[in-house]
């Protein structure tokens, strides 16, 4: 790579960053301008337009970023499930880390989930989709592999993303004390629907076994 790509590819990731900065519990990217953006990166803000056509495309870019930073937890997670074998322990304590190293990012995701721009909501909604189904493969792998078969692994995996998502959006802002408590919680919430989809998989399993 050239000098002149090497350094494009850094003044881009440093848009990114000024943007995800300027990001808080207070404060959405629809709020930010082009301008302070640029200013933050410590570029002219008419550069701006050789990295990104407008700031929506900026956003979109982190979008990406958000949910590449998702699966690569998940294969983090997968990777420690191994090791250790506690599934659902593993999997919310590696999330939590997820959480504060990528505060901003995740607000974004969460913010503009449910935001005025439909580009933003499509995007999005692909990102979790692909962890989703990442997921629920995980899932009826697991399922499998002990004996205990899911009811519908892909609705189980969307169950579990929901309370993620939901306990993530807590835990932002928490305290220590705070986050303590909400990964108590959604642990205990994740075995309650891994639990429930086990006994229904069972229930079903019996009343075919009658019929035959």
């Amino acid at each position: 790579m050239s000098a002149r790509a090497e350094q494009k590819m850094r003044t881009r990731r440093a848009l990114m960053d000024a943007a995800l900065r300027q990001l808080s519990a207070d404060r959405g990217f629809g709020s930010l301008s082009l301008r302070e953006v640029a200013r933050e990166a410590g570029i002219a803000p008419t550069s701006f337009y050789r990295h990104f056509a407008e700031l929506d495309e900026l956003g979109l870019a982190l979008v990406d970023e958000g949910g590449v930073a998702l699966r690569q937890l998940m294969r983090q997670a997968r990777k420690r499930i191994a090791r250790n074998g506690s599934a659902i322990n593993t999997s919310v304590e590696t999330f939590m880390e997820y959480l504060t190293d990528n505060a901003n990012l995740f607000r974004l995701l969460l913010r503009e989930r449910t935001g005025l721009s439909k580009q933003f909501r499509t995007a999005i909604q692909a990102e979790i989709d692909h962890f989703v189904t990442e997921l629920a493969d995980d899932l009826n792998r697991f399922g499998e592999d002990q004996g205990k078969p899911l009811s519908d692994p892909r609705l189980v995996a969307e169950a579990m993303v929901t309370l993620v998502f939901n306990q993530g959006a807590e835990a932002l802002d928490a305290t220590p004390k705070e986050k303590e408590i909400l990964k108590a919680k959604l642990k205990t919430e994740l075995r309650m629907v891994l639990i429930g989809a086990q006994m229904m998989a069972r229930e079903a399993q019996r009343q075919q076994a009658r019929k035959n």
